[in-house]
């Protein structure tokens, strides 16, 4: 990395005139000025023949207007919207938004230069864009980085309590995979990501889902090398509802607000401890098949002796062993493996996150952070506000210990 690196943002929109000002703003404020954004206003195609989803292209349609008049940086507009240009068939979506403007941003950027992925709704400070630089210089061993990141409370009491609910159990997931160690303690937000030209090339570009794109996209980047989880800066993502992708905060705050958080729940912190006991066998599975926590699951998935005796026979030392283990047991499976135990148990989040804090942060304070009794459901914004509070700090104080996921 040098110096004269330049920052390509990676900008997917759609029906966002509400933000737009403020976003622009942000891009003007920006101290450090060798940057172009390259925006993909976009939807469905065929929106245009729907009029409920009419206004939603005609917003789009000024958003592109308003673009175009900007001067004072540089824009590059991809327009999958005006009638004729928008997605159709299965090419729907932020994901492929987001492959779309990489790839362009690929075919004209060096090796050297940096994307930094963004959404429409995202505020940051006018030191945001050097930060960034600035930590990829430093850090010459990383290829990618997840940005830390805060929702600001709106004002509107269901949209906060979802908010505050859902990154509850965001930072608690963090928290707990940054406490065992895990390679793969990222949080993914498209909105909060970023790596070098050479790495998007490096790992064949974004894989399009219609959505949890940004995970799989950081996955990748892990994969390939060195993670940085900590920065001076954070953006600040709007807190809203939001239907225009499958799964996600948006999709998440509605179901929540709607009373149903089965698919965001507290895991027991044990399960985390059992993976981390899995991942520290590793080694030891080169030689001979070792019962693990993770053992029932991993059958599963792979059938009984279909995982490690062919790493074994790709692997010429346990170092090398290992290190396939942790390809091959990601993020994903991670996860797969917690909701996987969360089904053999019947557990309130409530309990679970206050057994936690018990067990690892007794000596704070926290009668003032937890009521007796913790309910979400009946909680206020204030009571939910220290509580996502408090997991902000612990987990910024792991993250910047940690630093870089290696």
């Amino acid at each position: 990395m040098e110096n004269t690196s330049k920052i390509y943002v990676a900008l997917p929109l759609i029906d966002e005139l509400d933000h737009l000002p403020a976003l622009l703003g942000c891009f003007a404020k920006q101290t450090f000025t060798n940057f172009e954004v390259f925006a993909c206003i976009n939807q469905p195609d065929d929106w245009w023949d729907d009029e409920q989803k009419r206004q939603v292209c005609l917003n789009n349609a000024e958003t592109i207007r308003i673009l175009k008049e900007v001067k004072n940086f540089r824009i590059r507009i991809i327009d999958k919207t005006s009638h004729g240009s928008g997605w159709a068939g299965k090419q729907v979506g932020v994901g492929w938004a987001r492959r779309t403007i990489m790839d362009e941003i690929s075919k004209v950027a060096d090796e050297i230069d940096v994307i930094l992925s963004l959404d429409g709704d995202t505020t940051f400070s006018e030191h945001y864009f050097g930060s960034v630089l600035e930590a990829f210089i430093r850090n010459p061993e990383i290829h990618s980085a997840a940005i830390p990141y805060y929702h600001k409370l709106t004002g509107d009491k269901p949209a906060d309590l979802a908010i505050l609910h859902y990154e509850i159990y965001m930072r608690y997931y963090a928290i707990n995979l940054l406490r065992i160690g895990c390679p793969y303690a990222f949080t993914a937000l498209g909105s909060a990501m970023a790596c070098t030209v050479k790495a998007y090339r490096r790992i064949g570009g974004m894989t399009p889902h219609k959505s949890g794109e940004d995970f799989y996209f950081l996955q990748k980047l892990k994969k390939f090398g060195g993670m940085l989880i900590t920065l001076d800066e954070k953006v600040y993502p709007a807190a809203r509802f939001s239907s225009r992708v499958f799964f996600g905060t948006g999709p998440a705050m509605i179901k929540g607000a709607a009373g149903d958080w089965d698919s965001y729940p507290v895991y027991n912190y044990r399960f985390f401890d059992e993976v981390a006991e899995t991942f520290g066998e590793f080694k030891n599975l080169f030689t001979a098949d070792i019962e693990t926590p993770m053992a029932s699951f991993l059958d599963e998935k792979f059938e009984k002796g279909q995982l490690w005796q062919p790493l074994r026979e790709n692997s010429k030392s346990s170092a090398q062993f290992a290190k396939a283990c942790i390809t091959k047991i990601d993020g994903l499976r991670i996860l797969q493996y917690l909701k996987w135990r969360q089904q053999q148990v019947c557990e309130r989040d409530e309990e679970n996150l206050k057994d936690f804090l018990y067990k690892f942060y007794n000596q704070e304070n926290l009668s003032e952070i937890l009521p007796e009794p913790v309910i979400f459901e009946e909680s206020s914004v204030e009571v939910l506000g220290k509580i996502r509070d408090f997991l902000f700090l612990k987990e910024e104080e792991w993250q910047q210990k940690i630093r870089i996921l290696r």
